[in-house]
Order: C-alpha cells, then sequence, then structure tokens
C-alpha cells in the first residue's frame, strides 16, 4: 500500500465523519443547538482524531444550512412528512442528500453505500432499506448523468 498523499482521501475517516455528522445532526434536530456549540462539542470526543475534521464540519454546517432545501427536494422521494421519518433516517437522508447536491466530488454510490451502513448501525432494523430506496430514486434525478453512466451495460 503506497503512502496518502496530501489531498487523498481516507474513506476510513470519511466514514467516521459521517457517523458523527449524524450524531451532531441528531442533536441538532432535537435541540437546535447553534452548529458552532455543537462542532464544539464533538471536536473533543475521541474518536474524532481518526475522523475527517473537515468533512464532518462541511457536513454538519452544510445540512444545517440548507435543511429546508435538503427536506424540499427529499419530499418528493419520501412517503410521508420529512417530520414524520424517524429521527436517524431523517438525519441520515439530510446528510446524504447535501453530499448528493453539494458534494460532486463523492460519487454518489459512495454516498448511498454510507448511509444505508451508518442506518444498519444507528436506525431501525429496516430502516436501511428505506433509506436506500429514498435516496436511489433521489440519485437518479439529482446524479442523472453519473447515475445513468453506472447502469449502462458495459
Amino acid at each position: 500500500m503506497s503512502p496518502r498523499r496530501p489531498g487523498d482521501v481516507d474513506p476510513a475517516a470519511r466514514s467516521r465523519s459521517r457517523r458523527r455528522a449524524l450524531q451532531a445532526v441528531y442533536a441538532w434536530q432535537l435541540s437546535r443547538t447553534p452548529v458552532e456549540r455543537l462542532i464544539e462539542e464533538f471536536a473533543h470526543e475521541q474518536d474524532m482524531a481518526v475522523a475527517d475534521q473537515a468533512y464532518f464540519e462541511d457536513l454538519v454546517r452544510g445540512v444545517m444550512a440548507h435543511w429546508r432545501e435538503l427536506d424540499e427536494g427529499l419530499a418528493k422521494f419520501i412517503d410521508r412528512g420529512i417530520d414524520q421519518v424517524d429521527p436517524i433516517e431523517r438525519g441520515v437522508l439530510r446528510i446524504a442528500a447535501y453530499e448528493l447536491l453539494h458534494r460532486m466530488d463523492v460519487p454518489y454510490r459512495v454516498v448511498l453505500n454510507e448511509a444505508i451502513e451508518t442506518t444498519k448501525r444507528f436506525g431501525a432494523d429496516h430502516g436501511h432499506s428505506y433509506v436506500n430506496g429514498v435516496l436511489d430514486r433521489a440519485a437518479a434525478e439529482w446524479r442523472a448523468v453519473e447515475f445513468g453512466a453506472a447502469r449502462e451495460p458495459k
């Protein structure tokens, strides 16, 4: 394995960042704690030393800055009001929607896989199936070119 160069993405660190971002977004959904206070609180957590701190902050700030836009975008892909979606699944959907719409550097398949795995870890028993269905439809629309290219036979 070759050493990482500056600018290389560490997938494991990004995964940890997404899990911590979910915990921060979940806390925000319940308390509406200001973003800077949440980031400060989570910055001192033990596993943040092995997470991608900048990515964590981008996810948390991005979701909190764009939550209305994200919820409106997700509305056509969900079968109920966003407030009726389980809070863990809602947080995962918001984070993934932010990545799909605002982080074009992250392949949609990575976004979906990470969302599914995070939901399996923290969500309800079959929550990952719901998240997968919602995000698959969202990716087909929001990342149509990338989505279509991935579906074409080789």
